[in-house]
C-alpha cells in the first residue's frame, strides 16, 4: 500500500515538473525519497540477481550502457538509471518510470551508475551484489579534495559489496593491496597488456615518471587480470577473458571506450560465471553505440558532429588520441560550473600537440579565454574565440557545413548539455531525459 502511494506521488511530481518545462528533473525522485525513504531499498530487494554499481571518475555512463546491453544479451531483464542522473534521487526517479502502480519492478538485475560520493549514500541503504570501479582521477577536486579521498569513497562502496568487486588493475589506488586487502567480496581485475601501457596512462603517469618494474614481473602481473585488453588497432581489439583471447571489432569510437568495454566484459563474465555465453557477450559489446555526449555522433546539415566529453588530463588525452587528426573542424567548449569542477588548472597537464597541424576552429564556454591561452602555449592555431555557446556553435556549424567538413567538439559536461539542447533544435537528438 505504501509503495502505491509513493509511486502515485512521484508520478504526480513528474507531471508537474513537465508542465513547468523541466525535462529530466530528478524532482520526482526527491519527492519519493522524502515521503518514503525506504522505497528504493524495498523495490530493489525484489531483484533475483541483485544490484550492480558502476562508479569511478571516468567512463561511468558509457560502461553502464555497455553492461546493460551485455546482460540483456544474456537474456536478463535489466533496470538502469539510463538518464545518467547518478545520485540516489536519480535512481529513485528512474524507478518511478519502471515500476507498476503497486511498486513492482519487472527486472532481474539492476545496473546503476553512481557518482562516487552518492554511491556511498546508496550502499548504506542497498548492499550491491557486485561493483565495477573504473578509475580515480583528478575530477572535481573542489568537491572531493585530495584524490585519495575519492579512492576512500570507492573503498566504502567496495566494502559494502557482498559478492564481486571488479577494479581497474592499472589504477595505482584501486589495485593497491591497501584497497583490496580488507574486502570480503571476491576481487577481479581488468586492465591492459604491457604493450598498451604507454597508451592508457593514469593521472600519476602524466605528472611523474611511473615506477619502473622488471618486464617479467610486469607481464606476470597482467596475466592474472581476469579481463585484459591485449592488443588494439583502431576499433579492432584482442581481449582476454577467463583465460582465452578473443578478436573483436567494435562499433564504438575511442580507445578509452574499448577499455570501458573490457571493464564491462570482465564484470559480466565474472558475475555470470560458468553460465556466461562469452561469444554472445563479445557480440553484444561489439555492437554498443556511444552514450550521449561520449563519442556520440549527431548529423546536422548533412555533416557529422562527434561530441567528446572531457573532464581531466588523462581523459582529454585519450579523446585527442582517438580523434581523426585531419579533415575535421574542431571546437572546444570549456565550462567551470559545479558539475564540471571549478578548477580548470588541469588543462595545463594536457598535451595539445595532436591539434597543432589542423588547428582549432572555435573555442567557447565560460573558460574560453583560458582554453585559448592554453592552446597558444602549445602552438595550436586558433581561428575564433566566442564565449557565448549558442553563438559559437551556430557559427561553427554554419562554417563547417558550408565547407562540407565533419565536426568534432571536445566539451565539458555542462557545455555538452547546452550543446545537445541547441542541436535538438536543428536535428534529431536522442532524448535521454524523458
Amino acid at each position: 500500500m505504501r509503495s502505491r502511494l509513493t509511486v502515485a506521488l512521484g508520478r504526480a511530481a513528474r507531471a508537474a515538473a513537465r508542465l513547468k518545462g523541466s525535462s529530466g528533473s530528478a524532482f520526482p525522485g526527491l519527492v519519493a525519497e522524502k515521503v518514503d525513504p525506504s522505497f528504493m531499498a524495498r523495490t530493489l530487494a525484489q531483484l533475483p540477481y541483485g544490484v550492480v554499481v558502476v562508479s569511478g571518475t571516468n567512463g561511468k555512463t558509457t560502461t553502464t550502457k555497455m553492461l546493460v546491453e551485455l546482460l540483456s544479451g544474456q537474456g536478463l531483464r535489466v533496470f538502469t538509471n539510463r538518464t545518467g542522473s547518478n545520485f540516489t534521487r536519480g535512481v529513485v526517479a528512474s524507478l518511478l518510470t519502471e515500476v507498476n502502480a503497486a511498486g513492482k519492478l519487472q527486472a532481474d538485475v539492476a545496473v546503476l551508475e553512481l557518482d562516487e560520493a552518492h554511491a556511498v549514500h546508496f550502499v548504506r541503504e542497498v548492499k550491491p551484489r557486485a561493483c565495477l570501479l573504473l578509475n580515480v582521477m583528478r575530477d572535481q577536486l573542489d568537491r572531493f579534495g585530495e584524490i585519495d579521498n575519492t579512492a576512500a569513497l570507492l573503498h566504502k562502496v567496495a566494502s559494502a559489496t557482498t559478492e564481486l568487486v571488479v577494479v581497474n588493475g592499472d589504477d595505482p589506488r584501486l589495485a593497491a593491496d591497501s584497497f583490496t586487502g580488507s574486502l570480503t567480496a571476491r576481487v577481479a581485475r581488468f586492465g591492459v597488456g604491457t604493450a598498451l601501457r604507454n597508451v592508457f596512462v593514469s593521472d600519476d603517469d602524466l605528472r611523474a615518471a611511473p615506477a619502473q618494474r622488471a618486464a617479467g614481473e610486469e607481464t606476470a602481473a597482467r596475466t592474472k587480470f581476469e579481463g585484459c585488453l591485449e592488443e588494439l588497432s583502431g576499433r579492432s581489439a584482442q581481449i582476454r577473458l577467463r583465460g582465452e583471447s578473443h578478436a573483436t571489432e567494435f562499433a564504438i569510437p575511442g580507445v578509452h571506450n574499448i577499455l570501458n568495454a573490457t571493464a564491462a566484459l570482465t564484470l559480466a563474465s565474472e558475475l555470470l560465471g560458468e553460465s556466461a555465453d562469452v561469444p554472445r557477450l563479445l557480440e553484444s559489446a561489439a555492437g554498443v553505440r556511444a552514450a550521449f555526449g561520449r563519442g556520440e555522433v549527431i548529423r546536422v546539415g548533412g555533416q557529422e558532429i562527434e561530441l567528446a566529453l572531457v573532464k581531466n588530463p588523462a581523459g582529454f588525452r585519450m579523446s585527442l588520441l582517438s580523434s581523426a587528426p585531419h579533415g575535421y573542424a574542431t571546437m572546444i567548449a570549456i565550462n567551470d560550473e559545479y558539475a564540471d569542477g571549478r578548477d580548470m588548472s588541469w588543462l595545463w597537464d594536457v598535451e595539445f600537440a595532436p591539434l597543432r597541424e589542423a588547428g582549432v576552429d572555435m573555442v567557447s564556454g565560460v573558460r574560453a579565454w583560458d582554453m585559448a591561452l592554453r592552446l597558444r602555449y602549445d602552438g595550436v592555431p586558433l581561428k575564433k574565440v566566442e564565449p557565448e555557446l549558442d553563438a559559437a556553435l551556430k557559427e561553427f556549424i554554419d562554417s563547417a557545413v558550408s565547407a562540407g567538413t565533419p565536426m568534432r567538439i571536445f566539451t565539458t559536461y555542462t557545455a555538452m548539455l547546452a550543446i545537445r539542447a541547441q542541436l535538438s533544435r536543428l536535428t534529431d537528438v536522442e532524448d535521454v531525459f524523458s
